[in-house]
């Protein structure tokens, strides 16, 4: 398995393309400076010993020494144990609404990012469990199988948007047979499914695949987005708002009741999202009452570093970017080894 020791290092990459757009606008700034003292052509015959090109090259080949020691920085690794190791966990099948309607800015910043940022702060207190995640809206699709690789969850989780599912709608009950599914088979732990909707149901029956999740001792808890008075829905980046055939602004508005009923008939617990952390600690007072059992995950416990490749080639470049001049060497210009 490969990986960086210090991924974050990573967004140092951003700015590679600001390094490039500065040396571009020295350029023109440059020749703008010249052409102040006359014409440039005539001023390059008495500037023999300038070379464009070589400092060009030499620009291209730190821009990539620059690069290639951003990735020395992160600590690429590549594991080469694997173990099976043993941990007292609970199983979560988080299944998360990413229909249009969850763009609705009744919480802030909006459903769906105020959904995402709440498992964020969720999955931070994980330890020993499983988490898996599925997205829905008129379909149901598995974005990450049952895993205790945080990690990756929180990398998924921050790629969601409403264009991850083609199909519009709401189909809540998909969503719950897919998670109830999704579970490691004969795993002795308690399994939970976190269901983050906004309520409005319109695909399926919910409360009778909440019903069977329940009958498999699988609990089934509502996060309901929004609330209900409503709130329009914003489109082309907040300048416009969805529209109905008749011309009017669609409100979208939270279903509490079928929240409700859907979690009522999973043995499960609802609570509305606000624009506090009152839901997030609901969630981990329930989790944290579930039954912890032994289970079997295999990782890499131990990683090799991989830089040493790519220092010698940083190394290399520098070593190049020092030989080659910006202009010819007066003094070695001088020089006649065959006279």
């Amino acid at each position: 398995m490969f990986r960086f020791a210090n991924p974050e290092f990573l967004y140092l990459l951003l700015a590679l393309p600001a390094i490039i757009v500065f040396y571009i606008y020295s350029l023109i700034a440059r020749k703008r400076a010249i052409k102040k003292y006359g014409n440039p052509e005539l001023l390059s015959e008495l500037m023999p010993e300038v070379s464009e090109k070589r400092q060009n090259m030499k620009f291209w080949i730190l821009f990539g020494a620059i690069g290639v020691m951003i990735f020395v920085v992160a600590g690429p690794q590549f594991g080469s144990k694997l173990e099976t190791v043993k941990r007292q966990g609970v199983e979560i099948m988080v299944c998360l609404d990413v229909s249009n309607s969850m763009l609705a800015e009744d919480v802030a910043p909006n459903r769906l990012d105020k959904a995402k940022q709440m498992l964020s702060r969720l999955t931070e207190g994980f330890r020993d469990d499983k988490v898996g995640l599925i997205v829905f809206a008129g379909d149901a699709f598995t974005q990450l199988p049952i895993t205790s690789d945080y990690i990756s969850a929180k990398m998924f989780l921050s790629s969601i948007t409403p264009e991850i599912v083609p199909t519009q709608g709401t189909a809540i009950g998909s969503a719950i047979n897919l998670a109830v599914r999704s579970f490691t088979p004969n795993e002795s732990s308690d399994k939970t499914i976190i269901l983050i909707t906004d309520g409005e149901n319109h695909e399926d029956d919910a409360i009778g695949a909440a019903k069977k999740a329940a009958e498999k001792n699988i609990h089934v808890n509502i996060v309901g987005m929004g609330q209900p008075k409503g709130a329009p829905i914003p489109i082309d980046r907040g300048n416009n708002y969805m529209k109905d055939r008749e011309g009017n602004v669609v409100i979208s508005k939270l279903n509490e009741q079928m929240c409700q009923e859907i979690a009522a008939a999973g043995n499960g617990l609802y609570v509305r999202a606000d624009n506090t952390n009152s839901a997030l600690r609901a969630l981990q007072k329930e989790i944290e009452k579930m039954n912890k059992s032994e289970q079997e995950s295999k990782i890499y416990s131990e990683y090799d570093e991989q830089f040493q490749l790519l220092a010698w080639i940083v190394l290399a470049l520098l070593v190049a970017e020092f030989l080659i001049l910006d202009r010819k060497n007066r003094i070695f210009r001088k020089v006649k080894l065959f006279s």
